[in-house]
């Protein structure tokens, strides 16, 4: 009994010893600041340091509730902009007549070919857009005009939809790229002819009195539930020739692409929450 004992002190010692080895941080060898090197402080943290819990601990402001989405519904704080019921929130880009494209019985929409673009009747800044697109079936074409659209956020920078299955393109114009920007992370699409989910944090630029960008936007895409762009900077405008471009700009539209090639693109369940 008495060495069951000795083991068990034995044994749990080990025990010990391991998680504590399990829990420990690598060191890093000190970086060697260089000139003009600036280093983050955060002065509300100077000072004398507390010596008790309630010391930092705060009650305001007061969170909002928002009541979280529940078998795909929309957040309690989304603004609604497709449910399949009409298009009453999308006009045409080109001329801002009713939207043309499609309405089907599903409570989708599907671009109606060589339409046109159409884009938000509301204008929107800094957002958290859900939209749910698929590409169709049968497949037709390769390359960029198979299954081709886009979501443009404030009308200009563009997140890549494309029928990426089997179908190899340029790598800063594939699904989920920012288009002629950044590639994706990952290809995460689901087969052809089911639905795609993007989850996109969008914070648009800032620009001074004089037209000059003093802030870049940056854009976080969660496409099927993987993180493909994170939190990347928009340089400019996602044009398909010439470089970006940095218009000075407020709020502005959400926009679907209608490639112009019969790639008969669908959507279903758009909204947004301002942030």
């Amino acid at each position: 009994m008495k060495n069951f004992y000795l083991f068990s002190i034995i044994a749990l010692m080990l025990g010990v010893t391991s998680c504590k080895e399990k829990v420990q941080v690598e060191q890093v060898d000190a970086i060697e600041s260089e000139a003009g090197d600036n280093v983050i402080v955060h002065e509300e943290y100077m000072g004398e340091e507390p010596t008790t819990p309630e010391e930092t601990e705060f009650y305001e402001p007061k969170v909002p509730v928002v009541k979280p989405s529940v078998n795909g519904a929309p957040p309690s704080d989304a603004i609604v902009l497709f449910n399949g019921k009409g298009l009453e929130n999308w006009i045409s880009a080109n001329d801002s007549t009713a939207a043309k494209w499609h309405l089907n019985d599903d409570g989708s929409m599907t671009v109606n070919d060589k339409t046109g673009n159409i884009q938000t009747k509301q204008n929107f800044g800094d957002v958290q857009l859900h939209i749910e697109w698929k590409s169709p079936l049968p497949v037709q074409s390769k390359g960029q005009n198979r299954g081709n659209s886009g979501v443009f956020l404030n009308g200009i920078y563009e997140v890549q939809i494309l029928d990426q299955n089997d179908n190899p393109t340029y790598v800063n114009g594939q699904v989920a790229s920012i288009y002629k920007q950044h590639v994706p992370l990952a290809m995460a699409s689901v087969p052809t002819g089911e639905w795609n989910t993007y989850d996109i944090i969008y914070h648009a630029p800032e620009f001074n009195d004089e037209g000059g960008k003093i802030k870049s936007g940056d854009i976080t895409v969660i496409h099927n539930g993987v993180l493909v762009q994170d939190h990347v900077e928009l340089k400019g405008t996602t044009p398909y020739i010439g470089w970006p471009k940095n218009p000075p700009h407020g709020k502005g539209p959400l926009l679907l692409q209608d490639h112009g090639d019969d790639s008969r693109v669908s959507f279903r369940n758009i909204w947004v929450r301002e942030l």
